[in-house]
């Protein structure tokens, strides 16, 4: 099963791809308090139609570069945050 995961486009200036970041809230170990972890993804975007701002959804593929392998899939709306 291929992981599905929710992040926003920081940068689109690379050719049929974007940076998604994907933020998370982890407890630490010790203090079990919650904060937030980050990480930076670089996904495949054939049409080139994401823009910087935009909240996307990205799915796990295959290897399509050396550091690509993300597909985004689609654009999430305004209503689909609210849910």
């Amino acid at each position: 099963m291929k992981r599905v995961l929710r992040g926003k486009v920081v940068s689109d200036k690379s050719e049929k791809t974007i940076t998604v970041l994907v933020e998370r809230t982890k407890k630490h170990p010790l203090y079990r308090k919650n904060y937030k972890a980050s990480t930076k993804f670089l996904v495949h975007d054939e049409k080139n139609e994401y823009k910087v701002g935009d909240t996307v959804d990205i799915t796990e593929s295959r290897p399509l570069s050396s550091k690509k392998r993300w597909v985004a899939t689609h654009k999430v709306t305004a209503k689909e945050l609210e849910k």
